[in-house]
């Protein structure tokens, strides 16, 4: 069967090496972490959740690799596999933006676990927009599949649909992805208000939208 994604090095070295280097760092944060580690916490900066160290040292790498192995399988499993040499190049961004992500954020929170003084509360809020502001930017791109998009009855039944929900979804992320972010200059409840519109925004405006874009195509067709 052939690869649908057509890997190569180009594509795959920098997850690769981002998830060798979390081991790595991971060996070094497990010798030198404390017994319990923060990993968990609150709208107002506090944290509410901790791990053994062994866990908080490898969860996330861990993590990496089965994401990582999930994107390289993925495709095979899609029934519109032949979809994916359209937007391959954008399929391995998302990859590798994902693992781009976890891998500043396992760094994060691990120099913090080691008694640095990582304002958790500031960046992590950053980090996150950051990231849906780019999803945004990249769901643009991506052509009808199973298993990446805006997967609603209406998109995976119209290819117009899909397009025209995707090209919108782009914006809807960016405006999410700032909501997110503006949450570092709230209270701990406009953190909280913030972060609900943020995913209100993706979860209801989306579907909805691609449903008002069904039902134009229908009555176009008659």
């Amino acid at each position: 069967m052939s690869n649908p994604i057509r890997p190569t090095f180009k594509t795959e070295w920098l997850p690769v090496a981002l998830i060798i280097l979390g081991f790595l760092v991971g060996v070094y944060f497990y010798q030198h972490f404390p017994v319990r580690v923060a990993t968990h916490w609150g709208f107002d900066g506090q944290a509410n959740g901790y791990s053994s160290a062994l866990v908080a040292a490898f969860v996330i790498p861990l993590l990496m690799t089965g994401m990582y192995l999930l994107f390289l399988f993925l495709p095979y499993l899609d029934p519109k596999k032949e979809e994916y040499v359209n937007f391959a190049p954008t399929y391995h961004n998302f990859k590798n933006l994902l693992i781009v992500f976890f891998y500043i954020l396992f760094i994060m929170t691990g120099l913090n676990g080691l008694g640095y003084s990582i304002n958790i509360d500031f960046w992590t809020p950053l980090l996150v927009g950051a990231l849906f502001a780019v999803i945004g930017v990249l769901l643009s791109k991506v052509k009808t599949n199973w298993f990446m998009g805006i997967r609603t009855p209406w998109t995976m039944s119209s290819e117009t649909v899909w397009n025209k929900t995707h090209q919108a979804s782009g914006w809807v992320f960016i405006i999410a992805g700032i909501l997110m972010a503006a949450t570092v200059l709230t209270p701990p409840i406009g953190k909280l208000i913030l972060f609900i519109a943020a995913i209100a925004l993706i979860v209801l405006a989306l579907p909805i939208y691609s449903y008002i874009l069904f039902i134009q195509e229908k009555k176009e067709k008659k």
